[in-house]
């Protein structure tokens, strides 16, 4: 599953899954082996401002994805995560939600995982 695409447009040869309520593709500047993006049709912003058949419908493409990066990949882990909004770190003012394969040892500790968005407030099990 080697993926070398960028964000926009989607050709037809960039998108790996799709249905009536979106795409999936490989993520242009992947983290990691398997990195995949689940991207709605409609142009939409928030993860809020879906409607609950687009939501079923992109997390549909989520399990077909995580799937396929299962066969391809064994990872050991995953994160899956949304931007939503600039304070959250949305450059890309369109909807899309990250499949971050995650293998033993791609990071010293892996410990806390999406909480590292603000890290001085990560750390909960050290009492530091």
């Amino acid at each position: 599953m080697h993926c070398p695409v960028r964000f926009a447009p989607f050709p037809p040869e960039r998108i790996v899954g799709q249905n009536e309520f979106g795409i999936w593709i490989c993520d242009g500047f992947p983290v990691s082996a398997g990195h995949s993006l689940i991207i709605p049709k409609r142009h939409v912003g928030s993860f809020f401002e879906v409607s609950p058949a687009e939501r079923e419908g992109l997390l549909e493409l989520l399990d077909q994805a995580k799937a396929a990066v299962d066969a391809a990949h064994r990872p050991d882990g995953y994160n899956i995560g949304i931007n939503d909004g600039a304070a959250a770190g949305q450059t890309v003012p369109h909807l899309h939600l990250h499949l971050i394969p995650r293998f033993l040892s791609d990071v010293a500790d892996p410990r806390g995982g999406v909480r590292w968005v603000i890290p001085e407030k990560a750390d909960y099990w050290s009492g530091r």
